[in-house]
């Protein structure tokens, strides 16, 4: 048989060589995306390095002292142990706009039995941890049962929980001396140690044993499996046999629980408690989770994103603060931030497709 031989302009290709067009080097695309994948925190890692090192050049010596750089850890503190609650709500793309107000009442609620009612603060700190539960079941409630939106279901509980935390306290502040007297043990995570020029408090090392806590469940359970499969594809989970209401109820119930945490760590930061402290604390505690890539489509983040995220906003704050940068410039810089954020989460999920 006689072979036919292609004409001299078409070039035919070799069998290992891939029989479509090539955009770039796929390769180098491959190694992005699954770099991407498996640390979806990388980008914010380098945030996190590169504002470091601009605001030590800008600012120079002073800003890398090491009393500075753990004040920056003791201001994020507490944002970030609410970020923590946040971020169980968002990896099953939902959002809980509630958080700040919860954690509010549940320190609202062992001042006053402490302090004002008496109660042993042991006693006190147990009852914010059933109050911040018992929040937390009705925003899981509203969301399974009622079949409303986080977004929704949140908004409300957060004017309940608001209104709840003013009546209670008769918006009165129990004033920091009031609280060593009586239960000065509501001020323990303000306390602290000295490690050399660095000061360290009890509500640090909260904050890391909290964060381990969480990531074994998460990243080592089948509970932390189903969380993530219920964001990523809440139909497919269900379709798996997952139990979506149970694992959304959980959620919520741990993520109320990490509030009332929050509550204990935000009256030792601040040494009263006041039912007008942690306005903006529900907005503080998406942007943390936003900046340190967790998805808000649910389904991809971790715990380490939002303790990056949570220290980008600290360093950005006291370096733009230390460079004497009026507070309405630091806000833009944070929205700056946000959209950024959201952005590369946007093309992250582009290259994932």
């Amino acid at each position: 048989m006689v072979g036919i031989s292609p004409p001299p302009n078409i070039r035919v290709a070799p069998a290992d060589e891939p029989d479509f067009p090539s955009f770039g080097d796929t390769r180098s695309l491959k190694r992005l995306r699954l770099i991407l994948q498996s640390f979806p925190s990388v980008v914010s890692v380098a945030v996190l390095i590169a504002s470091i090192l601009a605001f030590g050049i800008v600012i120079g010596s002073h800003f890398f002292t090491p009393f500075n750089l753990s004040l920056v850890l003791q201001q994020v503190t507490v944002i970030s142990v609410l970020g923590a609650a946040q971020t169980l709500v968002i990896l099953t793309a939902g959002i809980d706009l509630s958080v700040g107000a919860l954690m509010v009442l549940c320190s609202v609620v062992m001042g006053v039995l402490a302090v004002d009612v008496g109660w042993p603060p042991i006693l006190a700190v147990l009852m914010a941890f059933f109050a911040g539960a018992a929040g937390g079941a009705l925003n899981g409630v509203l969301v399974t049962f009622a079949k409303l939106p986080p977004f929704i279901a949140t908004l409300g509980t957060w004017n309940v929980f608001l209104a709840l935390e003013l009546w209670y306290s008769g918006s009165q502040t129990i004033v920091s001396q009031n609280i060593l007297n009586r239960a000065p043990i509501l001020q323990f995570f303000g306390n602290g140690t000295n490690v050399g020029p660095v000061r360290v408090t009890w509500g640090e090392l909260l904050l890391f044993a909290l964060f381990g806590i969480v990531w074994f469940f998460l990243d080592r359970t089948a509970w932390g499996r189903h969380v993530y499969a219920v964001g990523d594809d809440a139909e497919a989970a269900r379709l798996a046999g997952i139990n979506i209401d149970r694992v959304l109820l959980s959620i919520y119930v741990a993520a109320g629980v990490i509030c009332a945490i929050a509550g204990w760590v935000l009256i030792g930061r601040i040494g009263s408690v006041t039912p007008q402290e942690g306005q903006t604390s529900n907005l503080d505690s998406i942007t943390a989770v936003v900046i340190g890539g967790t998805s808000l489509f649910g389904g991809r983040g971790s715990l380490f994103a939002t303790l990056i995220g949570a220290l980008i906003v600290g360093v950005f704050e006291n370096g733009l603060a230390l460079a004497g940068v009026d507070v309405l410039w630091q806000n833009l810089a944070i929205g700056l931030l946000i959209v950024f954020a959201v952005i590369i989460d946007q093309q992250i999920r582009k290259l994932s497709t």
